[in-house]
């Protein structure tokens, strides 16, 4: 299997400025089975109302979306029908940083033969009773198959390290654990793009508050959105050590500046397009034996 098989398609310069350094890291000689990386990622350096795929104004960034979509729903054919790739996209971020949005701009083409989501949620109680990563493999996708993640493992060193469920040796663990599962994953023919959808502080406040604001948008709000909204700077600290410790060559990271509902549609599913494009897909070779067949 060729590295074009394994790996999404090579950035381009631009998009490149918007994904952490990879993490070209060794274990540690501790025996926490961790990586010991050579960087540290900045949240501050990415500006969450940045535009850098936007083509001109609101309504042309749309029609370019709804376009963008519809050549997704073509490649997507040809993935199911090819059978020897599969795709995994992980939408990650705050609350209210758009994942569903994402999901129905993005996907909003697709048929769902191809494509299915996962909304994570708190882990059950027969999934506790197992590893965390358990009920993560069991829902990957199949050869032809597009699956969108809307949360992800990624809770799983997000949620404990801010409540200080698990230790610092723990966290790292996970780290190594995760970049070890998506290369496992990636070798067996599943490209993965994980992007961290990256809202400014007020963009959602006026989001929460608008939920909060219509009535139609209450089944939105939860009381805990405010609980983890106080502990925003301990978040923004998780999602750097995220970044610094697990985008590795084989699933690196992309940053979203997501301030922006249609600018954040428009990057990402550029980024899906490029590739899927970059997959080589291509439909089955003809059946000799229905040369000539007529139906009656």
């Amino acid at each position: 299997m060729s590295k074009r098989d394994k790996h999404p398609a090579k950035p381009t310069p631009l998009l490149r400025q918007w994904q952490p350094p990879v993490t070209r890291s060794v274990h540690a000689t501790d025996g926490s089975g961790a990586y010991n990386a050579d960087h540290s990622v900045k949240i501050s350096d990415f500006d969450p109302g940045a535009q850098p795929y936007s083509i001109g104004t609101k309504p042309e960034n749309k029609a370019a979306v709804k376009a963008l979509a519809e050549e997704i729903d073509l490649l997507q054919d040809v993935l199911l029908a090819d059978r020897r790739h599969a795709l995994l996209v992980i939408l990650q971020g705050m609350d209210a940083s758009g994942k569903d949005g994402t999901l129905r701009g993005v996907f909003s083409h697709t048929s769902p033969l191809g494509v299915r989501t996962v909304g994570w949620k708190a882990p059950t109680s027969l999934e506790l009773s197992h590893d965390y990563l358990w009920r993560i493999h069991a829902s990957m996708p199949a050869k032809g198959e597009i699956v969108v993640f809307n949360r992800s493992q990624y809770e799983d060193v997000l949620v404990p390290v801010v409540n200080r469920n698990i230790s610092a040796e723990q966290t790292r663990q996970r780290y190594a654990q995760i970049n070890d599962f998506e290369r496992m994953l990636t070798e067996n023919g599943t490209v993965i793009l994980k992007f961290m959808l990256h809202i400014s502080k007020d963009e959602q406040r006026e989001r929460l508050q608008e939920r909060i604001d219509d009535p139609s948008k209450h089944w939105k709000f939860e009381a805990g959105d405010l609980e983890v909204r106080r502990h925003w700077d301990d978040y923004q600290q998780a999602y750097a050590q995220l970044l610094t410790h697990t985008s590795t060559p084989w699933a690196p990271w992309t940053v979203v500046p997501a301030d922006s509902k249609t600018h954040r549609n428009l990057m990402i599913a550029t980024v899906v397009r490029d590739t899927l494009q970059a997959m080589d897909l291509r439909y089955p070779p003809p059946k000799p034996e229905l040369k000539g067949v007529t139906i009656k």
